[in-house]
């Protein structure tokens, strides 16, 4: 993977880090497909890497070693048949995330004098010393504080609706619904406001996961509750629709209808 120029400073190294991942989100949700399809389980070992002017790329590792930078998880096309495609991506995105930290504090560890004009001159005395690390420790947890205040490749590939998807919805839209299963069985409709309820209401149900694939709750799809172990499900997941749903008194989710079938 080359590199024109080696980012210096906390802010250059930031903006690489935030290209480098602006590249891979991209292969990860409005480049998906073409992204499944150069994953070929047939070629050698693949690795996904984000390149600086924000593109992205699916290529053998570097030869030379070590490596100018750190490289991407490798192999990455071996596994695509093997899951099914959410959780593939899912997959290659917490890499991804290991790889840009990575990329970005392989740079912060060469931070120098030159990061600020401040240090240009090196004075040898034991206080000066000191003073300079404390000044880089403190520039090296800046850059973490930044990155860490973007969300993660993973956090945007599992997002509770894709990112193409989101900037297709109508914006100048008052109201919409979903429904959920409520714990005594009868489906009951979830308002979001397009403005200060929506918010609200994501908060609530921030932390609902799928009992099946572990996904967010999401407000614009429909999820249904099990009746036994009350756990919530995306209906897609457990092949579950409204209408379905309706004619259902009791809702048991797979897991505990195979439980109940061994007793």
């Amino acid at each position: 993977m080359e590199m024109a120029s080696s980012p210096r400073t906390v802010e250059e190294i930031f903006k690489d880090y935030c290209s480098r991942r602006a590249g891979v989100v991209r292969a990860l949700t409005y480049d998906v497909d073409e992204l499944y399809g150069l994953c070929d389980p047939d070629k050698e070992n693949l690795c996904l890497y984000g390149h600086s002017n924000e593109s992205w790329e699916v290529t053998l590792p570097a030869e030379e070693v070590p490596p100018e930078l750190p490289e991407p998880a490798l192999g990455i096309n071996f596994a695509r048949d093997g899951m099914n495609r959410r959780d593939w991506l899912s997959l290659v995105a917490v890499h991804t995330d290991s790889w840009l930290i990575s990329v970005a504090f392989y740079l912060g560890a060469r931070l120098n004098r030159n990061e600020s004009g401040v240090w240009k001159i090196l004075i040898c005395s034991n206080s000066v010393k000191e003073d300079w690390s404390e000044f880089i420790n403190k520039r090296r947890k800046r850059l973490f504080s930044m990155i860490n205040d973007l969300p993660t490749v993973f956090e945007e590939v599992t997002e509770r609706k894709p990112i193409k998807d989101k900037l297709s919805v109508d914006s100048g839209s008052k109201s919409r619904a979903s429904t959920k299963r409520s714990s005594d069985g009868h489906i009951k409709s979830i308002p979001k406001l397009a403005h200060e309820g929506y918010e609200d209401e994501e908060d609530e149900h921030s932390e609902t996961l799928c009992g099946s694939c572990g996904g967010n709750y999401n407000a614009d799809e429909f999820w249904i509750a099990c009746d036994i172990c009350e756990r919530w499900f995306h209906g897609k997941c457990v092949k579950i629709t409204t209408a379905k749903a309706e004619n259902i008194e009791q809702y048991k989710c797979p897991s505990c209808s195979m439980k109940r079938g061994r007793q």
